[in-house]
């Protein structure tokens, strides 16, 4: 099992990076209807979407593999 804490790292990064990333979209987009004039339009949320995976990537990626370590022994 030692050497598959890289792949279960990476898979959990990349989940818990999306999961992320839709809290995001659906948090943006009810900011959005709720305006009589939308504040951002959908280019500045997919950016904000692309922003927050790449952020998430970079804080998970340093998390979880600790985590799967302990969870694995």
């Amino acid at each position: 099992m030692k050497g598959k804490t890289g792949m279960y790292s990476l898979m959990a990064s990349i989940v818990s990076s999306i999961v992320i990333v839709v809290v995001f979209l659906a948090l943006a987009k009810l900011k959005n209807s709720s305006l009589a004039t939308p504040l951002y339009t959908n280019v500045d949320i997919i950016a904000g979407m692309i922003f927050v995976f790449i952020l998430s990537m970079i804080v998970s990626a340093s998390i979880w593999p600790g985590i799967i370590e302990k969870r694995l022994k």
